[in-house]
């Protein structure tokens, strides 16, 4: 009956997978807490449509999965059932680790990254449902001698960024980030266990690259975006240290659990106790928080609580001049008196922020381009253009003394 189960995708249309597996997965609890992961945190700050889910996206990559599997095959590339299953399972549940608010507040609850996390909870899921997931673990970490499932999975051209670029463009509404997933899957091939894209593919290539490019800078770090995942990470901060000093916080026994936590030692990844809370955290333990904290007697996290519900955002500058500079700390001079505050209080609200992207990762990890010749070549051959340097800019968050 599994196989007769459909997904009303916006995007895709009716979508479903060809193994039971991917079902009983998707039915899993620590799964389903996906539904209540937001995909791009507090972008809605800005484009209100964008309040779409890992859930998901995490949907949305698997069924570009099957769809490049299907290609390679139907190119002649042999891929096994087995593989082919292990691959979807890969990518179903690579944000399986992703903790509330997804990248947002990486490392702010736990010291870990959500990559190694999706690995632990996979291995749970894996006894819990008596599943081998050994071929799953290594495609997921690149150990499989097949690289090309890997580099489905997680590479420069993979369907997980196929699937984010195109939903969050389309629930963002910024046609900037709109891909031809459909020709780039269709170019997809393989050589020497290599994943290539035929020499037809190499205009979408540059229109992918470009479109990941252009939705970072006006997406994901928008500076309205980061000025509300700035003050995200404040209220959380600020939680933590009051916590720590013995004030009584609206928390949930899993977020006041982390917020115990320190985070200067290594986290132990086999540690029940920490896995059982991280999988019981979502974004209602933290908008809850938020929400019963407005009138905190605290004055720093009250007032960050209530300026973030009411979307009251920290003002922002862009650009590393000596003009921005001086003004910077002159309004956190008149905020610092005007509210009489220590410095350690005063930083909650002004922060110097470098935000970097990297368009393309050069060396071992190009996309590789397949000539007609059957010439294999990375694609930087094609695109002089291409630089190895990074895209930076410079922010100045501040909160006005007036």
């Amino acid at each position: 009956m599994n196989k007769k189960k459909i997904f009303n995708d916006p995007i895709y249309g009716l979508i479903r997978f060809p193994f039971d597996s991917i079902y009983i997965l998707i039915d899993h609890p620590y799964f389903q807490r996906l539904r209540r992961i937001s995909q791009q945190a507090l972008s809605h700050y800005v484009y209100p449509g964008a309040l779409h889910t890992r859930f998901h996206h995490a949907l949305g990559a698997t069924h570009l999965m099957v769809k490049a599997i299907e290609t390679l095959k139907a190119k002649g590339v042999e891929i096994s059932d087995k593989e082919y299953e292990a691959v979807c399972i890969a990518i179903l549940l690579h944000d399986i680790g992703h903790g509330p608010f997804s990248h947002a507040l990486e490392h702010i609850l736990t010291s870990t990254h959500h990559e190694k996390l999706s690995l632990i909870i996979m291995k749970r899921m894996s006894s819990e449902l008596n599943m081998d997931f050994s071929l799953v673990f290594d495609i997921y970490t690149g150990n499989y001698h097949r690289k090309f499932l890997h580099q489905l999975v997680s590479g420069q051209i993979d369907t997980d960024r196929m699937d984010y670029l195109t939903r969050d463009s389309f629930y963002s509404g910024v046609a900037e980030g709109i891909i031809g997933y459909d020709r780039i899957i269709t170019m997809m091939n393989v050589m020497d266990d290599e994943l290539v894209i035929e020499e037809k593919g190499i205009y979408s290539i540059e229109k992918f690259l470009m479109a990941r490019q252009l939705m970072y800078w006006q997406v994901y770090l928008h500076k309205t975006v980061v000025s509300a995942e700035i003050m995200l990470i404040a209220i959380l901060q600020r939680a933590r240290w009051l916590t720590q000093k013995g004030h009584d916080l609206a928390v949930s026994p899993a977020l006041n659990y982390f917020l115990l936590l320190d985070l200067h030692t290594e986290t132990q990844l086999s540690d029940q106790q920490l896995l059982d809370n991280y999988l019981q955290l979502d974004d209602v333990d933290i908008l809850w928080l938020i929400k019963q904290s407005m009138r905190h007697e605290d004055f720093v996290f009250s007032t960050l609580c209530r300026n973030l519900i009411n979307r009251k955002l920290l003002k922002v500058m862009t650009g590393n001049s000596p003009d921005n500079q001086y003004f910077f700390e002159a309004q956190r001079a008149n905020f610092k008196q005007k509210y009489q505050l220590d410095n350690e209080e005063v930083a909650y609200f002004f922060k110097e922020v470098n935000e970097n992207i990297k368009a393309y990762q050069f060396g071992q990890e190009e996309i590789k381009i397949l000539l007609k010749t059957q010439q294999v070549l990375p694609y930087s051959h094609f695109n002089k253009n291409l630089s190895q340097s990074t895209d930076d800019h410079k922010f100045y968050f501040y909160y006005p003394a007036d």
